[in-house]
């Protein structure tokens, strides 16, 4: 029993830090997102001017505000700015043409729905609904989960800071209205 590790419950961090609310869900589906993969895609995204993840599972918060999340060792999803209303991103994936490269669009704005989910209280959220552990000890920023919660897969990416939690989570777009209530369903607690 020595190693577990022994938290403060998030309801009592924030009376003692008097701050912001426990959790907020953003529904960022609408905001454009894309995929690449293939052997040269590190390359083409280089060329492209975005910095890349080291290693698979990992990612990345771009000048701009958006993400890339290295899948595998050669597969990218990239998130859009809310600043630029995801512009970057959209025009990536029109410009975006078969070449010589071993590097091959992923269309993921109909494939992927997309809620942010942030605040003090984000792992618990998660917890109730995921059986990896999403505690920062164990799931600091820039770490990204592929697993499942509320019995579909998803993809955890956590682009936060420690004042200032916030996960990325995508999953299938068909089952949006599904894991929008089951998140709001185990936010209840923190409201």
């Amino acid at each position: 029993m020595s190693s577990l590790v022994t938290e403060t419950p998030a309801s009592q961090r924030l009376v003692e830090t008097g701050a912001q609310p426990l959790c907020t869900l953003l529904d960022l589906t609408d905001l454009a997102r894309v995929g690449f993969r293939g052997a040269q895609s590190a390359e083409y995204l280089l060329g492209r001017g975005f910095q890349l993840p080291e290693a698979p599972n990992r990612a990345v918060t771009q000048a701009d505000g958006s993400h890339v999340a290295r899948l595998s060792q050669t597969e990218y999803f990239i998130l859009g700015s809310a600043a630029d209303q995801g512009m970057r991103i959209a025009d990536e994936e029109a410009r975006w043409e078969m070449d010589h490269l071993a590097n091959y669009l992923l269309p993921r704005q109909d494939s992927h729905a997309w809620l942010q989910l942030s605040g003090v209280a984000i792992s618990e959220v998660m917890a109730k609904l995921c059986g990896v552990d999403l505690r920062p000890h164990a799931f600091g920023p820039g770490a990204v989960a592929q697993t499942s919660a509320a019995r579909i897969n998803v993809i955890v990416i956590n682009v936060g800071a420690q004042l200032t939690p916030c996960f990325q989570i995508l999953f299938d777009r068909c089952s949006r209205t599904y894991f929008k209530a089951a998140l709001s369903d185990a936010m209840a607690e923190f409201s």
